[in-house]
Order: structure tokens, then C-alpha cells, then sequence
């Protein structure tokens, strides 16, 4: 309550909502009666059992949102995208909770409407947007891009450079299962003792799907360890690290980005590591979609 009173709050949280004769003459001058009035739809419902919904009710939101979501949410799960969180797909079906249980995906194209990106994936908020789309009460404006390849570019373009960035995500995660292949075959060549084996197994897990930087002082030195032994494990992480760069440096042109993309491209083709020369030709590949 004393929040919705903070204009600074209202500006950075309320950019793009409505701003009408309804938000401003009803919302914004009557903050509780929306909660007194889904009382009384309860109760002509309901009866005295009413309360005991309407409690449920207002409990629905900050145990879901606040302890599932953000809690079970960014610790448990799988991830499809290598987002710049530790956000996870709680399950596939997103049911239970209007597709917020598909929380990776969102976290990484959150402009999307529908949260489900993968066949196997159900969003059923994506079933009641639909539904409302159908009967003229809602228009879609954003979902999720699907990925655009063609036959591989010789020349890399500034399009090129737009559908890489475009397609990142898709790029960064099968660079991960890429990644995966390579570590398990490395480690096979090593002559590791089962600690080293399980310890540089379990490191792999964590360092392939987010920033070297982020881990702990422990599993850095676990990764300077295993770099020292592997030279191809070694350029990968670097390549990966170096990767991201291209379009996390906030304050380099178009065309300084160009020139990085190019030399990372090259270098990846030149250097005899499959999994580098793969993500080398799918970065050709892809294709910028319309807008």
C-alpha cells in the first residue's frame, strides 16, 4: 500500500500499462476494494464458504509467484537456454500455474506471450490468450522467435552479425550440449584418479551453462586445473567467454562488434575443434527473421 504511493515505483514498474480514465479514476483512487469486492463475489457465490475461497485466493499469488516461481524456480529444473540467470524450467506442462512453471523460457524471451518453446512443452496461459485472441479480447503482440537457418553465408555481414544476436540463445545452447560432448571425451583421454574424474565431471555441469566469472574461488581453481590439461577444454571455455562478448559490450559499434564476430568465427574454423566449427557454421546460417 505504501508502495503504490512511490511515483519512482509507478514509473519504472508501470511503463507500458494502461494509463486510462479506469487506472486512473478507479485503481489508483480506490487501492482495497477491488479485494472487498472479490469478497463479495465470493460470499453471493459461494456463502459463508466464500471466505474460505477468497483466503485461498489471496494467498494464490505470493506462495505461487514468490516461493514456487522465484524460489523452486531459479533452483530446481532444467534449462533450454543459457540465460544471464539461474532461472529453470520447473516441469514441462505449465498447468498448475498458467505457464509460469516454464520459467527459463520466460526468463529468456520475457516479451514472449506464449511461454512454451519446445514440442514436448505445454503453456496452458498460451491456450487462454488464444481463447481470448479468438473472441476479439486480446492480441498477441510478441512470442518467442524460432530460429532461421539457411544455406551457410560466405561473408559475414552486419545481417549476419543481427541474426546471430537475434538467435543467441539458440546458439549458446547448443554450444552447451556441443560443450558437453567434448568435456565427456576429454575426459576420457585424461588420466584422472575417480576423485579428479567426479569432481571435474560435476564442474562441467555448472561452468558450461553460465559465466566463468560467477563460480566459486574452489571451482575456479578446479577449472585453471582442468584447462591446464585439456587444451581443447581450454580454448572452448575461452571461445565461449569470448563469444558472449559480442553482444554483452553495451558501448561497441555495430561495427566493432562485426569485426569481433568475424575474428571469433575464423578462429573457431581454424581450429580443429568440431564443436567450435559447428557453431562457426551455424552462425552462417542463420538468418535474421522480419520483424
Amino acid at each position: 500500500m505504501q508502495e503504490a504511493k512511490n511515483a519512482d515505483t509507478l514509473t519504472r514498474y508501470g511503463h507500458g500499462t494502461p494509463d486510462d480514465w479506469i487506472e486512473r479514476n478507479i485503481f489508483s483512487r480506490f487501492t482495497w476494494q477491488g479485494v472487498g469486492l472479490m469478497v463479495g463475489a465470493d460470499l453471493i457465490l459461494f456463502g459463508f464458504a466464500g471466505l474460505a475461497i477468497w483466503g485461498i485466493q489471496m494467498l494464490w499469488i505470493p506462495v505461487h509467484a514468490a516461493g514456487i516461481i522465484n524460489g523452486i524456480g531459479h533452483w530446481w529444473g532444467y534449462r533450454n537456454y543459457d540465460s544471464p540467470d539461474a532461472s529453470n524450467n520447473i516441469v514441462p506442462w505449465g498447468i498448475w500455474i498458467g505457464g509460469e512453471e516454464l520459467h527459463n523460457n520466460h526468463h529468456t524471451y520475457p516479451t514472449s506471450a506464449k511461454f512454451s518453446t519446445k514440442w514436448h512443452e505445454f503453456d496452458i496461459g498460451w491456450v487462454y490468450i488464444r481463447g481470448l485472441q479468438a473472441l476479439g479480447l486480446a492480441k498477441v503482440l510478441r512470442v518467442a522467435p524460432k530460429p532461421r537457418v539457411a544455406e551457410p553465408k560466405r561473408s559475414i555481414d552486419l545481417e549476419t552479425l543481427q541474426a546471430v544476436i537475434s538467435n543467441r540463445y539458440d546458439l549458446l545452447a547448443k554450444y552447451a550440449r556441443s560443450l558437453k560432448v567434448a568435456h565427456r571425451d576429454e575426459l576420457q583421454k585424461l588420466r584422472l584418479s575417480a576423485d579428479e574424474h567426479a569432481r571435474f565431471a560435476r564442474l562441467q555441469r555448472i561452468w558450461r551453462k553460465g559465466d566463468v566469472s560467477q563460480l566459486a574461488t574452489h571451482e575456479q581453481h578446479s577449472l585453471s586445473d582442468m584447462m591446464k590439461r585439456s587444451g581443447v577444454i581450454k580454448t572452448m571455455v575461452e571461445m565461449r567467454t569470448e563469444l558472449l562478448a559480442t553482444w554483452e559490450r553495451s558501448s561497441a559499434s555495430r561495427e566493432q562488434m562485426l569485426t569481433h564476430l568475424q575474428d571469433w568465427i575464423h578462429r573457431a574454423e581454424a581450429s580443429g575443434i568440431h564443436a567450435l566449427q559447428e557453431a562457426a557454421l551455424r552462425m552462417r546460417s542463420y538468418r535474421h527473421a522480419p520483424a
